[in-house]
């Protein structure tokens, strides 16, 4: 199916919703309401007419897990998408169960580390319009970038699992090299070496409608920007950063 290996979800877990809610809303505008699950503090995030993110609380996860965004993947079939990744070297940290309503979904780690969730999606009738995913419009996933100690490694794991191709490579010097992989044609995300992150990791960027204003928005909420804005072909221009408890994301779009 043209949706297996597309990015589909991302997921913020922090100590405090009620913060996290906030410091969204004005950096991208969000509105939010309750999921309804039952014991749950589960929390969805809507850009105009499409849900594009949850949150939940730190109490609510695995004991010991960070602040953080995890980013989903759709799966054609989520039970053996997470047994291909075990015999390719992976981690199942939590094995594939169903959500009423939604679908099937799994929380693996690839042979390197990195923690990625995956979904198998209910057909929904009538089909939603659009998703958490849209490379066109603000307020939306729009890349992906892996952080690992392999990045060939990396591409080939992903490669056999989603059918992801490398695209393009830019050498960035003493940094490394970056891959850009594409899915089914359209660039999607970027691999390069772990650097400065403290371990293997997925870094989600939302695209915005002006990188400069998202930056007062997130300075002012009490984030940090912890790199950039620097200009990166497309043209477009990106900055990494840290939510006030922690969780990192970046953004990416024009800078007017």
């Amino acid at each position: 199916m043209s949706f297996h290996g597309l990015p589909c979800w991302f997921e913020g877990m922090v100590a405090d919703p009620d913060a996290a809610q906030a410091f969204y809303t004005q950096v991208f505008g969000w509105d939010w309401s309750d999921a309804g699950m039952e014991g749950v503090d589960y929390r969805l995030a809507r850009s105009g007419a499409d849900m594009v993110a949850g949150l939940m609380a730190l109490k609510d996860c695995t004991e010991g897990t960070p602040p953080n965004w995890t980013l989903y993947l759709a799966a054609e079939d989520c039970d053996a998408t997470a047994a291909q990744l075990r015999d390719l070297g992976g981690q199942v940290l939590k094995a594939p169960a169903d959500i009423p309503g939604t679908g099937r979904f799994a929380i693996l780690a690839d042979p390197q580390g990195a923690v990625f969730g995956i979904l198998a999606p209910l057909p929904m009738d009538p089909p939603p319009q659009g998703g958490a995913w849209n490379q066109k419009t603000p307020g939306h996933g729009r890349w992906i970038e892996l952080m690992t100690p392999d990045p060939k490694a990396a591409l080939e794991t992903y490669r056999k699992l989603f059918d992801w191709r490398p695209d393009m490579y830019f050498d960035m010097g003493p940094a490394g090299g970056y891959h850009v992989f594409a899915h089914r044609g359209t660039q999607i995300g970027g691999m390069m070496g772990q650097g400065q992150a403290p371990c293997p990791t997925w870094l989600p960027y939302f695209g915005v409608a002006s990188v400069a204003r998202t930056i007062a928005a997130i300075t002012a909420a009490g984030g940090t920007v912890l790199h950039g804005p620097t200009e990166v072909p497309g043209p477009a221009f990106v900055a990494a950063c840290r939510d006030p408890q922690g969780a990192h994301f970046a953004i990416v779009g024009p800078n007017r």
